[in-house]
């Protein structure tokens, strides 16, 4: 542990390798602790629209965290583990295997920042062949202006089980400012499978860097969720993530709206390691004014490998930016990996197209938007899958 302090004590001196560099000190450390009786129905609303409705029983396990505080951390499954992750990591022999393994904690000031300074995070874990049938939610929530929330989150399905978890993470509809840092590491053994969805609903002048790494085994397979449609000042996110056994699987799908005024720089890495191994990177971007860059990077490292990568961006506005930047790596003969990306606007003739058939100007081009935004995710819980649905309708209005 005294080796890990030390790295990140010189990798919060590092600034950023890209993007916007961060001044760590203008976000404050100290807020309130508050319960979720506390929380006005507006801010009720914002959670229930990123996942997280404690009132309901369809759910193995619940965490909820708001700023520097737990309120509320349970599960309601046997074979299931849900913890604050500083309740955690005072046992030694539970996380001694995974904690800083999938992500290093000197990547930059950030993962540093998450060590050295800690408010919290959770820790989830499926035992053995369980099989959990409802998903996990968990919400991280900022609600003091300007605070800079620090947290440490480690999951692990272990050989043969299978989870989901729905993760909100999201501001008080009253902030306008404020730092989110999230370190993320995800082990799923040998025939497990995890459906990670995070769903962003951030304010308008808010920084956001994840940090995540996963590690899958033999057999295994990761499905990982992003939805991000509403407005945040700079968002920063680069899983990575390692095929490590034979038939590992790895797909990561993400939905993403910009708006005037922010800044999303998403993507994934995937490193293919053993032969059967199979990725999939997948985006849809919309710019309405904002700035995404969508990232992807598949490593083939031996024959037998199959990976695809895809990205299609639709621009709204003149101002809009969209850079796709698509890149395949093999390493050995016998890899079998592409990558499609596009980037445009509405074609007119579709637009007349629908116009003909009796629809306004603006109805059609509302209906591809829907259509363009509307991708079914594979895995998702359908109750999950109709709040998207909902949130992707809503998200139209504000484009058109």
């Amino acid at each position: 542990m005294q080796k890990i302090e030390e790295k990140a004590k010189k990798a919060l001196k590092k600034k950023a390798t890209y993007g916007e560099d961060i001044e760590l000190e203008k976000f404050v450390r100290q807020a309130e602790p508050v319960s979720y009786a506390d929380l006005d129905p507006e801010e009720q609303k914002r959670l229930h629209q990123t996942g997280l409705d404690l009132s309901k029983q369809e759910h193995s396990g619940a965490f909820f965290q708001s700023d520097c505080s737990v309120v509320h951390c349970q599960s309601t499954y046997k074979g299931l583990e849900v913890l604050p992750i500083k309740e955690a990591i005072q046992d030694p022999e539970k996380i001694k295997d995974y904690c800083w393994q999938a992500v290093s904690v000197d990547t930059d000031k950030y993962t540093a920042a998450a060590e050295l300074d800690l408010d919290n995070g959770y820790f989830i874990r499926a035992l053995p062949g369980e099989k959990v049938i409802y998903p996990v939610q968990a919400c991280l929530y900022i609600r003091k202006e300007k605070f800079a929330q620090h947290l440490h989150n480690i999951i692990i399905a272990e050989e043969g089980s299978e989870l989901h978890i729905i993760t909100g993470c999201a501001t008080s509809p009253h902030l306008v400012s404020g730092l989110h840092i999230g370190v993320s590491e995800f082990y799923i053994k040998k025939g497990a499978k995890l459906t990670f969805t995070m769903i962003h609903n951030w304010g308008e002048d808010v920084y956001v860097r994840p940090r995540s790494g996963i590690i899958i085994e033999e057999d295994g397979v990761f499905i990982s969720n992003y939805i991000s449609l509403g407005p945040v000042r700079s968002l920063q996110t680069y899983p990575s993530a390692t095929l490590a056994g034979r038939g590992a699987v790895a797909r990561f799908n993400s939905i993403l709206v910009a708006p005037p005024g922010s800044e999303l720089d998403i993507g994934a890495k995937v490193t293919l390691k053993a032969p059967g191994a199979k990725a999939e990177i997948i985006s849809r971007a919309i710019s309405a004014g904002g700035k995404i860059i969508a990232r992807g990077l598949l490593v083939g490292e031996v024959p037998g490998i199959k990976a695809h990568l895809e990205c299609k961006g639709l621009i709204l506005s003149e101002k809009g930016i969209i850079r796709a930047i698509p890149e395949l790596e093999g390493q050995a003969s016998g890899v079998d990996m592409s990558h499609e990306a596009a980037v445009g606007k509405i074609a007119q003739e579709e637009i007349e197209y629908l116009m003909a058939r009796g629809l306004s100007e603006e109805e059609a081009t509302s209906t591809i938007v829907r259509g363009f935004l509307n991708v079914q995710i594979d895995g998702l819980p359908a109750e999950l899958q109709a709040e998207i649905d909902a949130a992707v309708k809503e998200s139209e209005k504000a484009l058109i």
